[in-house]
């Protein structure tokens, strides 16, 4: 996840950082992509379930019951293992979250056990009174995810009203109390969109704004070919860029991110390179202290039926079951090979990332990678960068 605003505002330093010792427990949520240890943020796909059917889903969810998914007593074991070795954040992901009925019993006993609980959801079920019962849970973010204006909203989540739906969801989270942001996954058919969905951000004071850039996973798997172009994708970052500082500099109270593409982070030290060389040293250190794709080491997965991913787009390679060994034995495994390279990452990556003296700040997308050849460590076919040798 790369921070613009922290990056080009100034929001985040190294001092900020370095004064709680990078320890994943002690700092504070928006500062966790700094840590300096493998204690994860976990994403808790809870259930496959979905009420909608959207053309990018990651786990291909469906609104029909699932067998085999973890039942409340073994997530309520599977939170205690988490507490004991001190996770900071528990995202309750899926599927769609809120059609499971022990949602707010389980993000309570994790609030209990001194872990943030968070949710990623559609938007759509968030009535006054589930915003209401989100808060008094202590569910401390709202993700909602957007798709663009009505008419591709409505198209990529399978449902006319969808957006209307969303839109409404956010209002009652924020009315609530929620802090509530939007997440913006962007490919072709949404790229035009964006202007439209960041003055809607603005106009309904929504403090969070993350892009997420396409993965080829799941049902997105099939969307390689709708992953916008290079040249978009420099289009876009300067476009984010120039947004982030304007909304900065009129005392817009929004925070905007990117994630699954940190060549975004280096596109803004080099932004710095040329605008700022006074700023360099700071934004290189924060980028550094970040390290590139989290997948494996600050990020880990958990899908419904228990198994243990390095991310929430590695389903189909399992590190292990909860129901037969708790996760912490599963992480802390120092016998994974597969684990051990995504950790030293930046020694093993091939072609153009290898060759990339950025390699240690991002690493490219290791899942892209093989996607698109067949190789895990070969180069991200998603990188959009024309200065990466020296």
């Amino acid at each position: 996840m790369i921070g613009c605003t922290k990056l080009l505002c100034g929001t985040a330093t190294v001092s900020d950082i370095v004064k709680y010792g990078r320890r994943s427990h002690n700092l504070p949520p928006q500062m966790l992509q700094f840590s300096s240890d493998a204690t994860p943020i976990v994403v808790w796909n809870m259930t496959n379930r979905c009420n909608l059917s959207c053309q990018h889903c990651y786990i291909s969810a469906e609104d029909r019951e699932y067998a085999g998914e973890l039942t409340t007593e073994e997530a309520k074991a599977f939170i205690d293992d988490l507490a004991a070795m001190k996770v900071p954040v528990l995202l309750f992901s899926g599927g769609e979250p809120l059609v499971r009925p022990d949602l707010f019993e389980l993000g309570a006993y994790a609030r209990d056990r001194g872990i943030r609980p968070v949710i990623s959801t559609n938007g759509t079920l968030i009535t006054p009174a589930i915003a209401e019962r989100i808060r008094a849970t202590g569910f401390q973010y709202v993700g909602v995810s957007l798709d663009g204006n009505e008419e591709v909203h409505d198209r990529f989540r399978g449902r006319k009203g969808a957006f209307a739906e969303t839109i409404a969801g956010i209002r009652n989270s924020l009315a609530a109390g929620n802090k509530t942001g939007i997440r913006f996954t962007v490919n072709k058919l949404n790229y035009h969109t964006l202007p439209e969905v960041l003055d809607l951000v603005e106009r309904e004071k929504i403090p969070r704004f993350c892009l997420y850039h396409l993965v080829y996973a799941g049902r997105g798997r099939g969307m390689a070919d709708l992953d916008i172009s290079a040249k978009q994708k420099r289009q876009l970052i300067e476009f984010l860029i120039e947004k982030t500082q304007d909304f900065h500099r009129r005392g817009v109270e929004t925070e905007i991110l990117t994630t699954d593409n940190h060549a975004d982070g280096i596109y803004i030290l080099q932004y710095f390179e040329r605008h700022q060389p006074e700023r360099v040293d700071e934004v290189r250190q924060l980028l550094e202290m970040h390290g590139g794709c989290s997948a494996g080491q600050k990020m880990a997965n958990v899908d419904p039926r228990g198994y243990v991913h390095a991310c929430q787009f590695w389903g189909h390679k399992s590190l292990g079951n909860v129901r037969e060994k708790p996760f912490s034995q599963i992480w802390q495994n120092t016998q994974d090979e597969f684990l051990l390279k995504l950790r030293d990452k930046s020694s093993h990556v091939e072609g153009r990332c290898g060759e990339c003296r950025y390699k240690r700040l991002c690493g490219g997308c290791r899942i892209r990678a093989e996607a698109a050849t067949g190789n895990l460590w070969g180069e991200d076919p998603a990188c959009y960068l024309t200065d990466w040798k020296e």
